[in-house]
């Protein structure tokens, strides 16, 4: 055909459009596709390289960009590393019956900042610590929108121009290049360096206090331990030194645990609870680690230093919504109930291996005639910036097919949202962290994979 009537054969965008397999979708995504694709089809027409014009594959094509660009971005994917707190994977899981409690808040009107006793404004904080006080016996909380908004929020209030004393061995930097002594700088405060990188004595903290001085801060070694010659001071001692010299002693826990943790993981964590016996002036934690509920930063301590942190304009950008608090709220209800097993977090934490063994074979039992598999006992981490390099014991499943890479395999595997990993060149299923529920998905997607 001519180019010519190549060219006018090319069909009128608002004819075009105007097809049924278009109804329904938004012109706003369509219009700019379709006039792209004819722009593209013009020029390949005088170069040339096109020679037909098939309006079903125009569709078809079209069709499928534009479903491309509307599928979600964020996906639900299947943990199968065993790392509980993942943090590229979203933490820890919320709990479903939480979430559809807090649903019936989030999508109605509520009384978030609305007193109903008192007929007028109240205070969106409010609705946490009279629950959150008992739980911890401490005097009050105040909830922000993650730790790293906390730490720069406490800074920044009663810090701001003043100096801040560290240890060496603290100046941690986390996912994302949250690094302390940025923070600290950005916040205003001055960091005063103690100690080594591998020992600091309390010594070190009194021979640094001047009259510039605001604040003795602990930081939680999130994502490393240091070992061998090496000695940190304890945050009871930091605590006791700070009341001294009428400071502010300040621990940035990162993740805060609540129960006595499995495995002999106490003897290197401290729960809150017993930090909460040293009296503390100021504790920072995350909601979404070893809590186990959604994103959120909790500031625990003095009645009279949270009003202050209220006080900071700051805080409108920190707050956390209606649907966070909802969740929250039913999440701490749970620890005070003891009801530990609606702490998804928990529940993967605490489970035995023989449990896990059990649904692991929920899974070999049919996939025993189609793939190649092992299931062998392994270690994991909890992962999320607690308990750093202790590692806990866990079962997985080895899966092998014939002719492809470990990872090969584990690209195949996360074409299909699931994400395992590779341990001893070969790639692996950590029941750790695989909910029964989605075991029946995995098996469908290994037969797939293995007749495809």
């Amino acid at each position: 055909m001519p180019k010519k009537s190549l060219l006018k054969a090319i069909p009128k965008v608002d004819k075009f459009i105007e097809d049924p397999q278009f109804k329904d979708l938004s012109k706003t995504v369509l219009l700019p596709l379709v006039r792209a694709k004819f722009d593209t089809l013009r020029k390949e027409i005088l170069n040339d390289k096109v020679t037909s014009i098939n309006e079903v594959e125009l569709r078809s094509g079209i069709l499928e960009k534009y479903h491309d660009i509307m599928r979600p971005s964020l996906q639900k994917v299947i943990n199968a590393t065993g790392v509980i707190v993942h943090t590229n994977l979203g933490r820890s899981l919320i709990n479903p019956e939480s979430f559809d409690r807090a649903k019936e808040i989030a999508t109605s009107y509520n009384n978030l900042e609305y007193d109903l006793e008192k007929g007028k404004r109240g205070e969106r904080y409010s609705h946490l610590s009279s629950l959150f006080t008992k739980l911890l016996d401490c005097e009050d909380v105040l909830v922000v929108n993650n730790n790293a908004s906390a730490v720069f929020l406490v800074l920044n209030t009663f810090a701001k121009r003043k100096e801040v004393i560290v240890s060496r061995g603290e100046l941690v930097e986390i996912g994302g290049s949250f690094r302390i002594p940025e923070v600290m700088k950005n916040s205003g405060a001055k960091l005063v360096e103690v100690g080594t990188t591998n020992k600091t004595h309390l010594s070190d903290y009194t021979d640094n206090i001047t009259h510039r001085t605001k604040m003795l801060m602990k930081v939680h070694k999130s994502n490393y331990a240091i070992e061998g010659f090496s000695s940190e001071v304890e945050f009871k001692d930091i605590s006791k030194l700070a009341k001294v010299y009428d400071l502010l002693d300040y621990y940035d826990l990162g993740s805060g645990h609540l129960v006595d943790l499995p495995y002999g993981l106490n003897n290197s964590e401290r729960s809150l609870k017993k930090i909460m016996k040293d009296d503390p002036s100021l504790v920072s934690f995350s909601g979404d680690k070893l809590f186990g509920s959604v994103q959120a930063g909790f500031i625990i301590g003095k009645k009279e230093l949270i009003a202050k942190l209220k006080k900071n304009q700051l805080l409108r950008m920190l707050r956390v919504d209606k649907l966070t608090l909802s969740i929250l709220t039913e999440d701490i209800k749970s620890y005070l109930l003891e009801e530990y097993k609606n702490i998804p977090t928990l529940n993967m934490l605490f489970k035995d291996v023989s449990e896990l063994k059990t649904n692991a074979k929920v899974l070999t039992d049919e996939i025993q005639d189609i793939v190649n598999y092992e299931v062998i006992d392994t270690t994991t981490l909890i992962g999320g910036g607690s308990t750093p390099n202790r590692k806990i014991p866990s079962v997985a499943v080895t899966i092998k097919i014939k002719n492809y890479s470990p990872n090969k395999i584990q690209t195949l595997f996360r074409e299909k949202n699931i994400i395992g990993r590779i341990e001893d060149d070969t790639f692996l299923l950590d029941f750790r962290t695989i909910e029964l529920k989605d075991i029946n998905y995995i098996k469908e997607s290994i037969k797939c994979l293995v007749t495809s």
